[in-house]
């Protein structure tokens, strides 16, 4: 059963389609950690061009889902209700499989630091149990 469902992430952050790139929130720990699942759908637009007959997600839309993940965790905090979570740098992302449509994306984000409006979480996506993706994200808050 899923703590937050798309519509209550909508509450949180201010990603629309097709660039809401999670549809379930699994567990949240506000501050610390989320984990949201993404179904990857053969409908997905990016697949339209990348690539024609051999569909990848961009390894780009993976480390941004997992951005997404990490910022209902930082915004879901009293403090930092209304506001949005930016990207300020992504360092050490390595990509370890591709990501096809059927598959089943697990994200985990886990604030690591945070001094004022900066924090870093670091970050780990998943289908089947394996890991596709791992990357440290820094993040503002604004």
């Amino acid at each position: 059963m899923s703590v937050l469902t798309t519509k209550q992430i909508m509450e949180i952050i201010p990603h629309r389609q097709p660039f809401l790139l999670i549809d379930t929130v699994e567990e949240l720990e506000p501050g610390v950690r989320a984990v949201a699942k993404k179904c990857v759908s053969y409908n997905e637009p990016y697949f339209a061009g990348h690539f024609p007959g051999e569909p990848v997600m961009p390894g780009v839309l993976i480390i941004e889902a997992l951005a997404q993940t990490g910022a209902v965790a930082i915004l879901r905090m009293e403090e930092n209700r209304g506001k949005t979570a930016y990207f300020a740098g992504i360092n050490s992302a390595k990509f370890k499989q591709k990501v096809v449509p059927g598959d089943v994306l697990t994200l985990e984000t886990e604030i690591i630091k945070q001094k004022g409006p900066i924090g870093v979480g670091s970050a780990t996506a998943k289908v089947d149990g394996k890991v596709v993706c791992k990357a440290e994200l820094t993040f503002a808050i604004g």
